[in-house]
């Protein structure tokens, strides 16, 4: 089991979760060819939307993936790459800077955002999730 963090802008997170559907990058397979089967994925939302929108900085959704199935959906022009996703409902919007992580130790620490996806440390996943949901997403084995 591995932890993930994808950065998306929030309006595209709720549309993702509505579906129940992962995607990033703007839809390339890349991304979601590193998770696997049992991973957990937490949203990153630096801004509500993707264009002309204003700063967020939360943390916006939560969810395990359930399979290795990556496939590709049609959207007239728009062909993106998708995988399924066990979004909890009940997770609410944390901003970021309310929780001591490991990710926004390092000065600078968004840069290493701009790659759409990076990997969580254990206690950054436990801290984003008990905050996201109450309680840990997880029972460590």
């Amino acid at each position: 089991m591995k932890y993930w963090l994808g950065v998306v802008c929030r309006d595209h997170v709720r549309r993702g979760a509505g579906l129940g559907i992962a995607q990033l990058g703007h839809g390339k397979r890349a991304g979601l060819a590193r998770l696997g089967a049992g991973d957990w994925l937490i949203y990153y939302s630096p801004r509500t939307s993707l264009r002309g929108s204003e700063a967020l900085q939360a943390f916006t959704a939560i969810g395990e993936l359930p399979d290795d199935e990556i496939w590709q959906a049609a959207e007239g022009d728009f062909r993106p790459w998708r995988r399924r996703v066990r979004y909890r409902p009940e997770a609410v919007e944390t901003p970021v800077r309310s929780l001591p992580l490991d990710l926004t130790a390092a000065p600078g620490w968004g840069q290493q955002l701009r790659r759409g996806l990076v990997p969580l440390s254990a206690h950054d996943f436990a801290a984003i999730g008990t905050a996201m949901l109450g309680a840990s997403p997880v029972t460590p084995s």
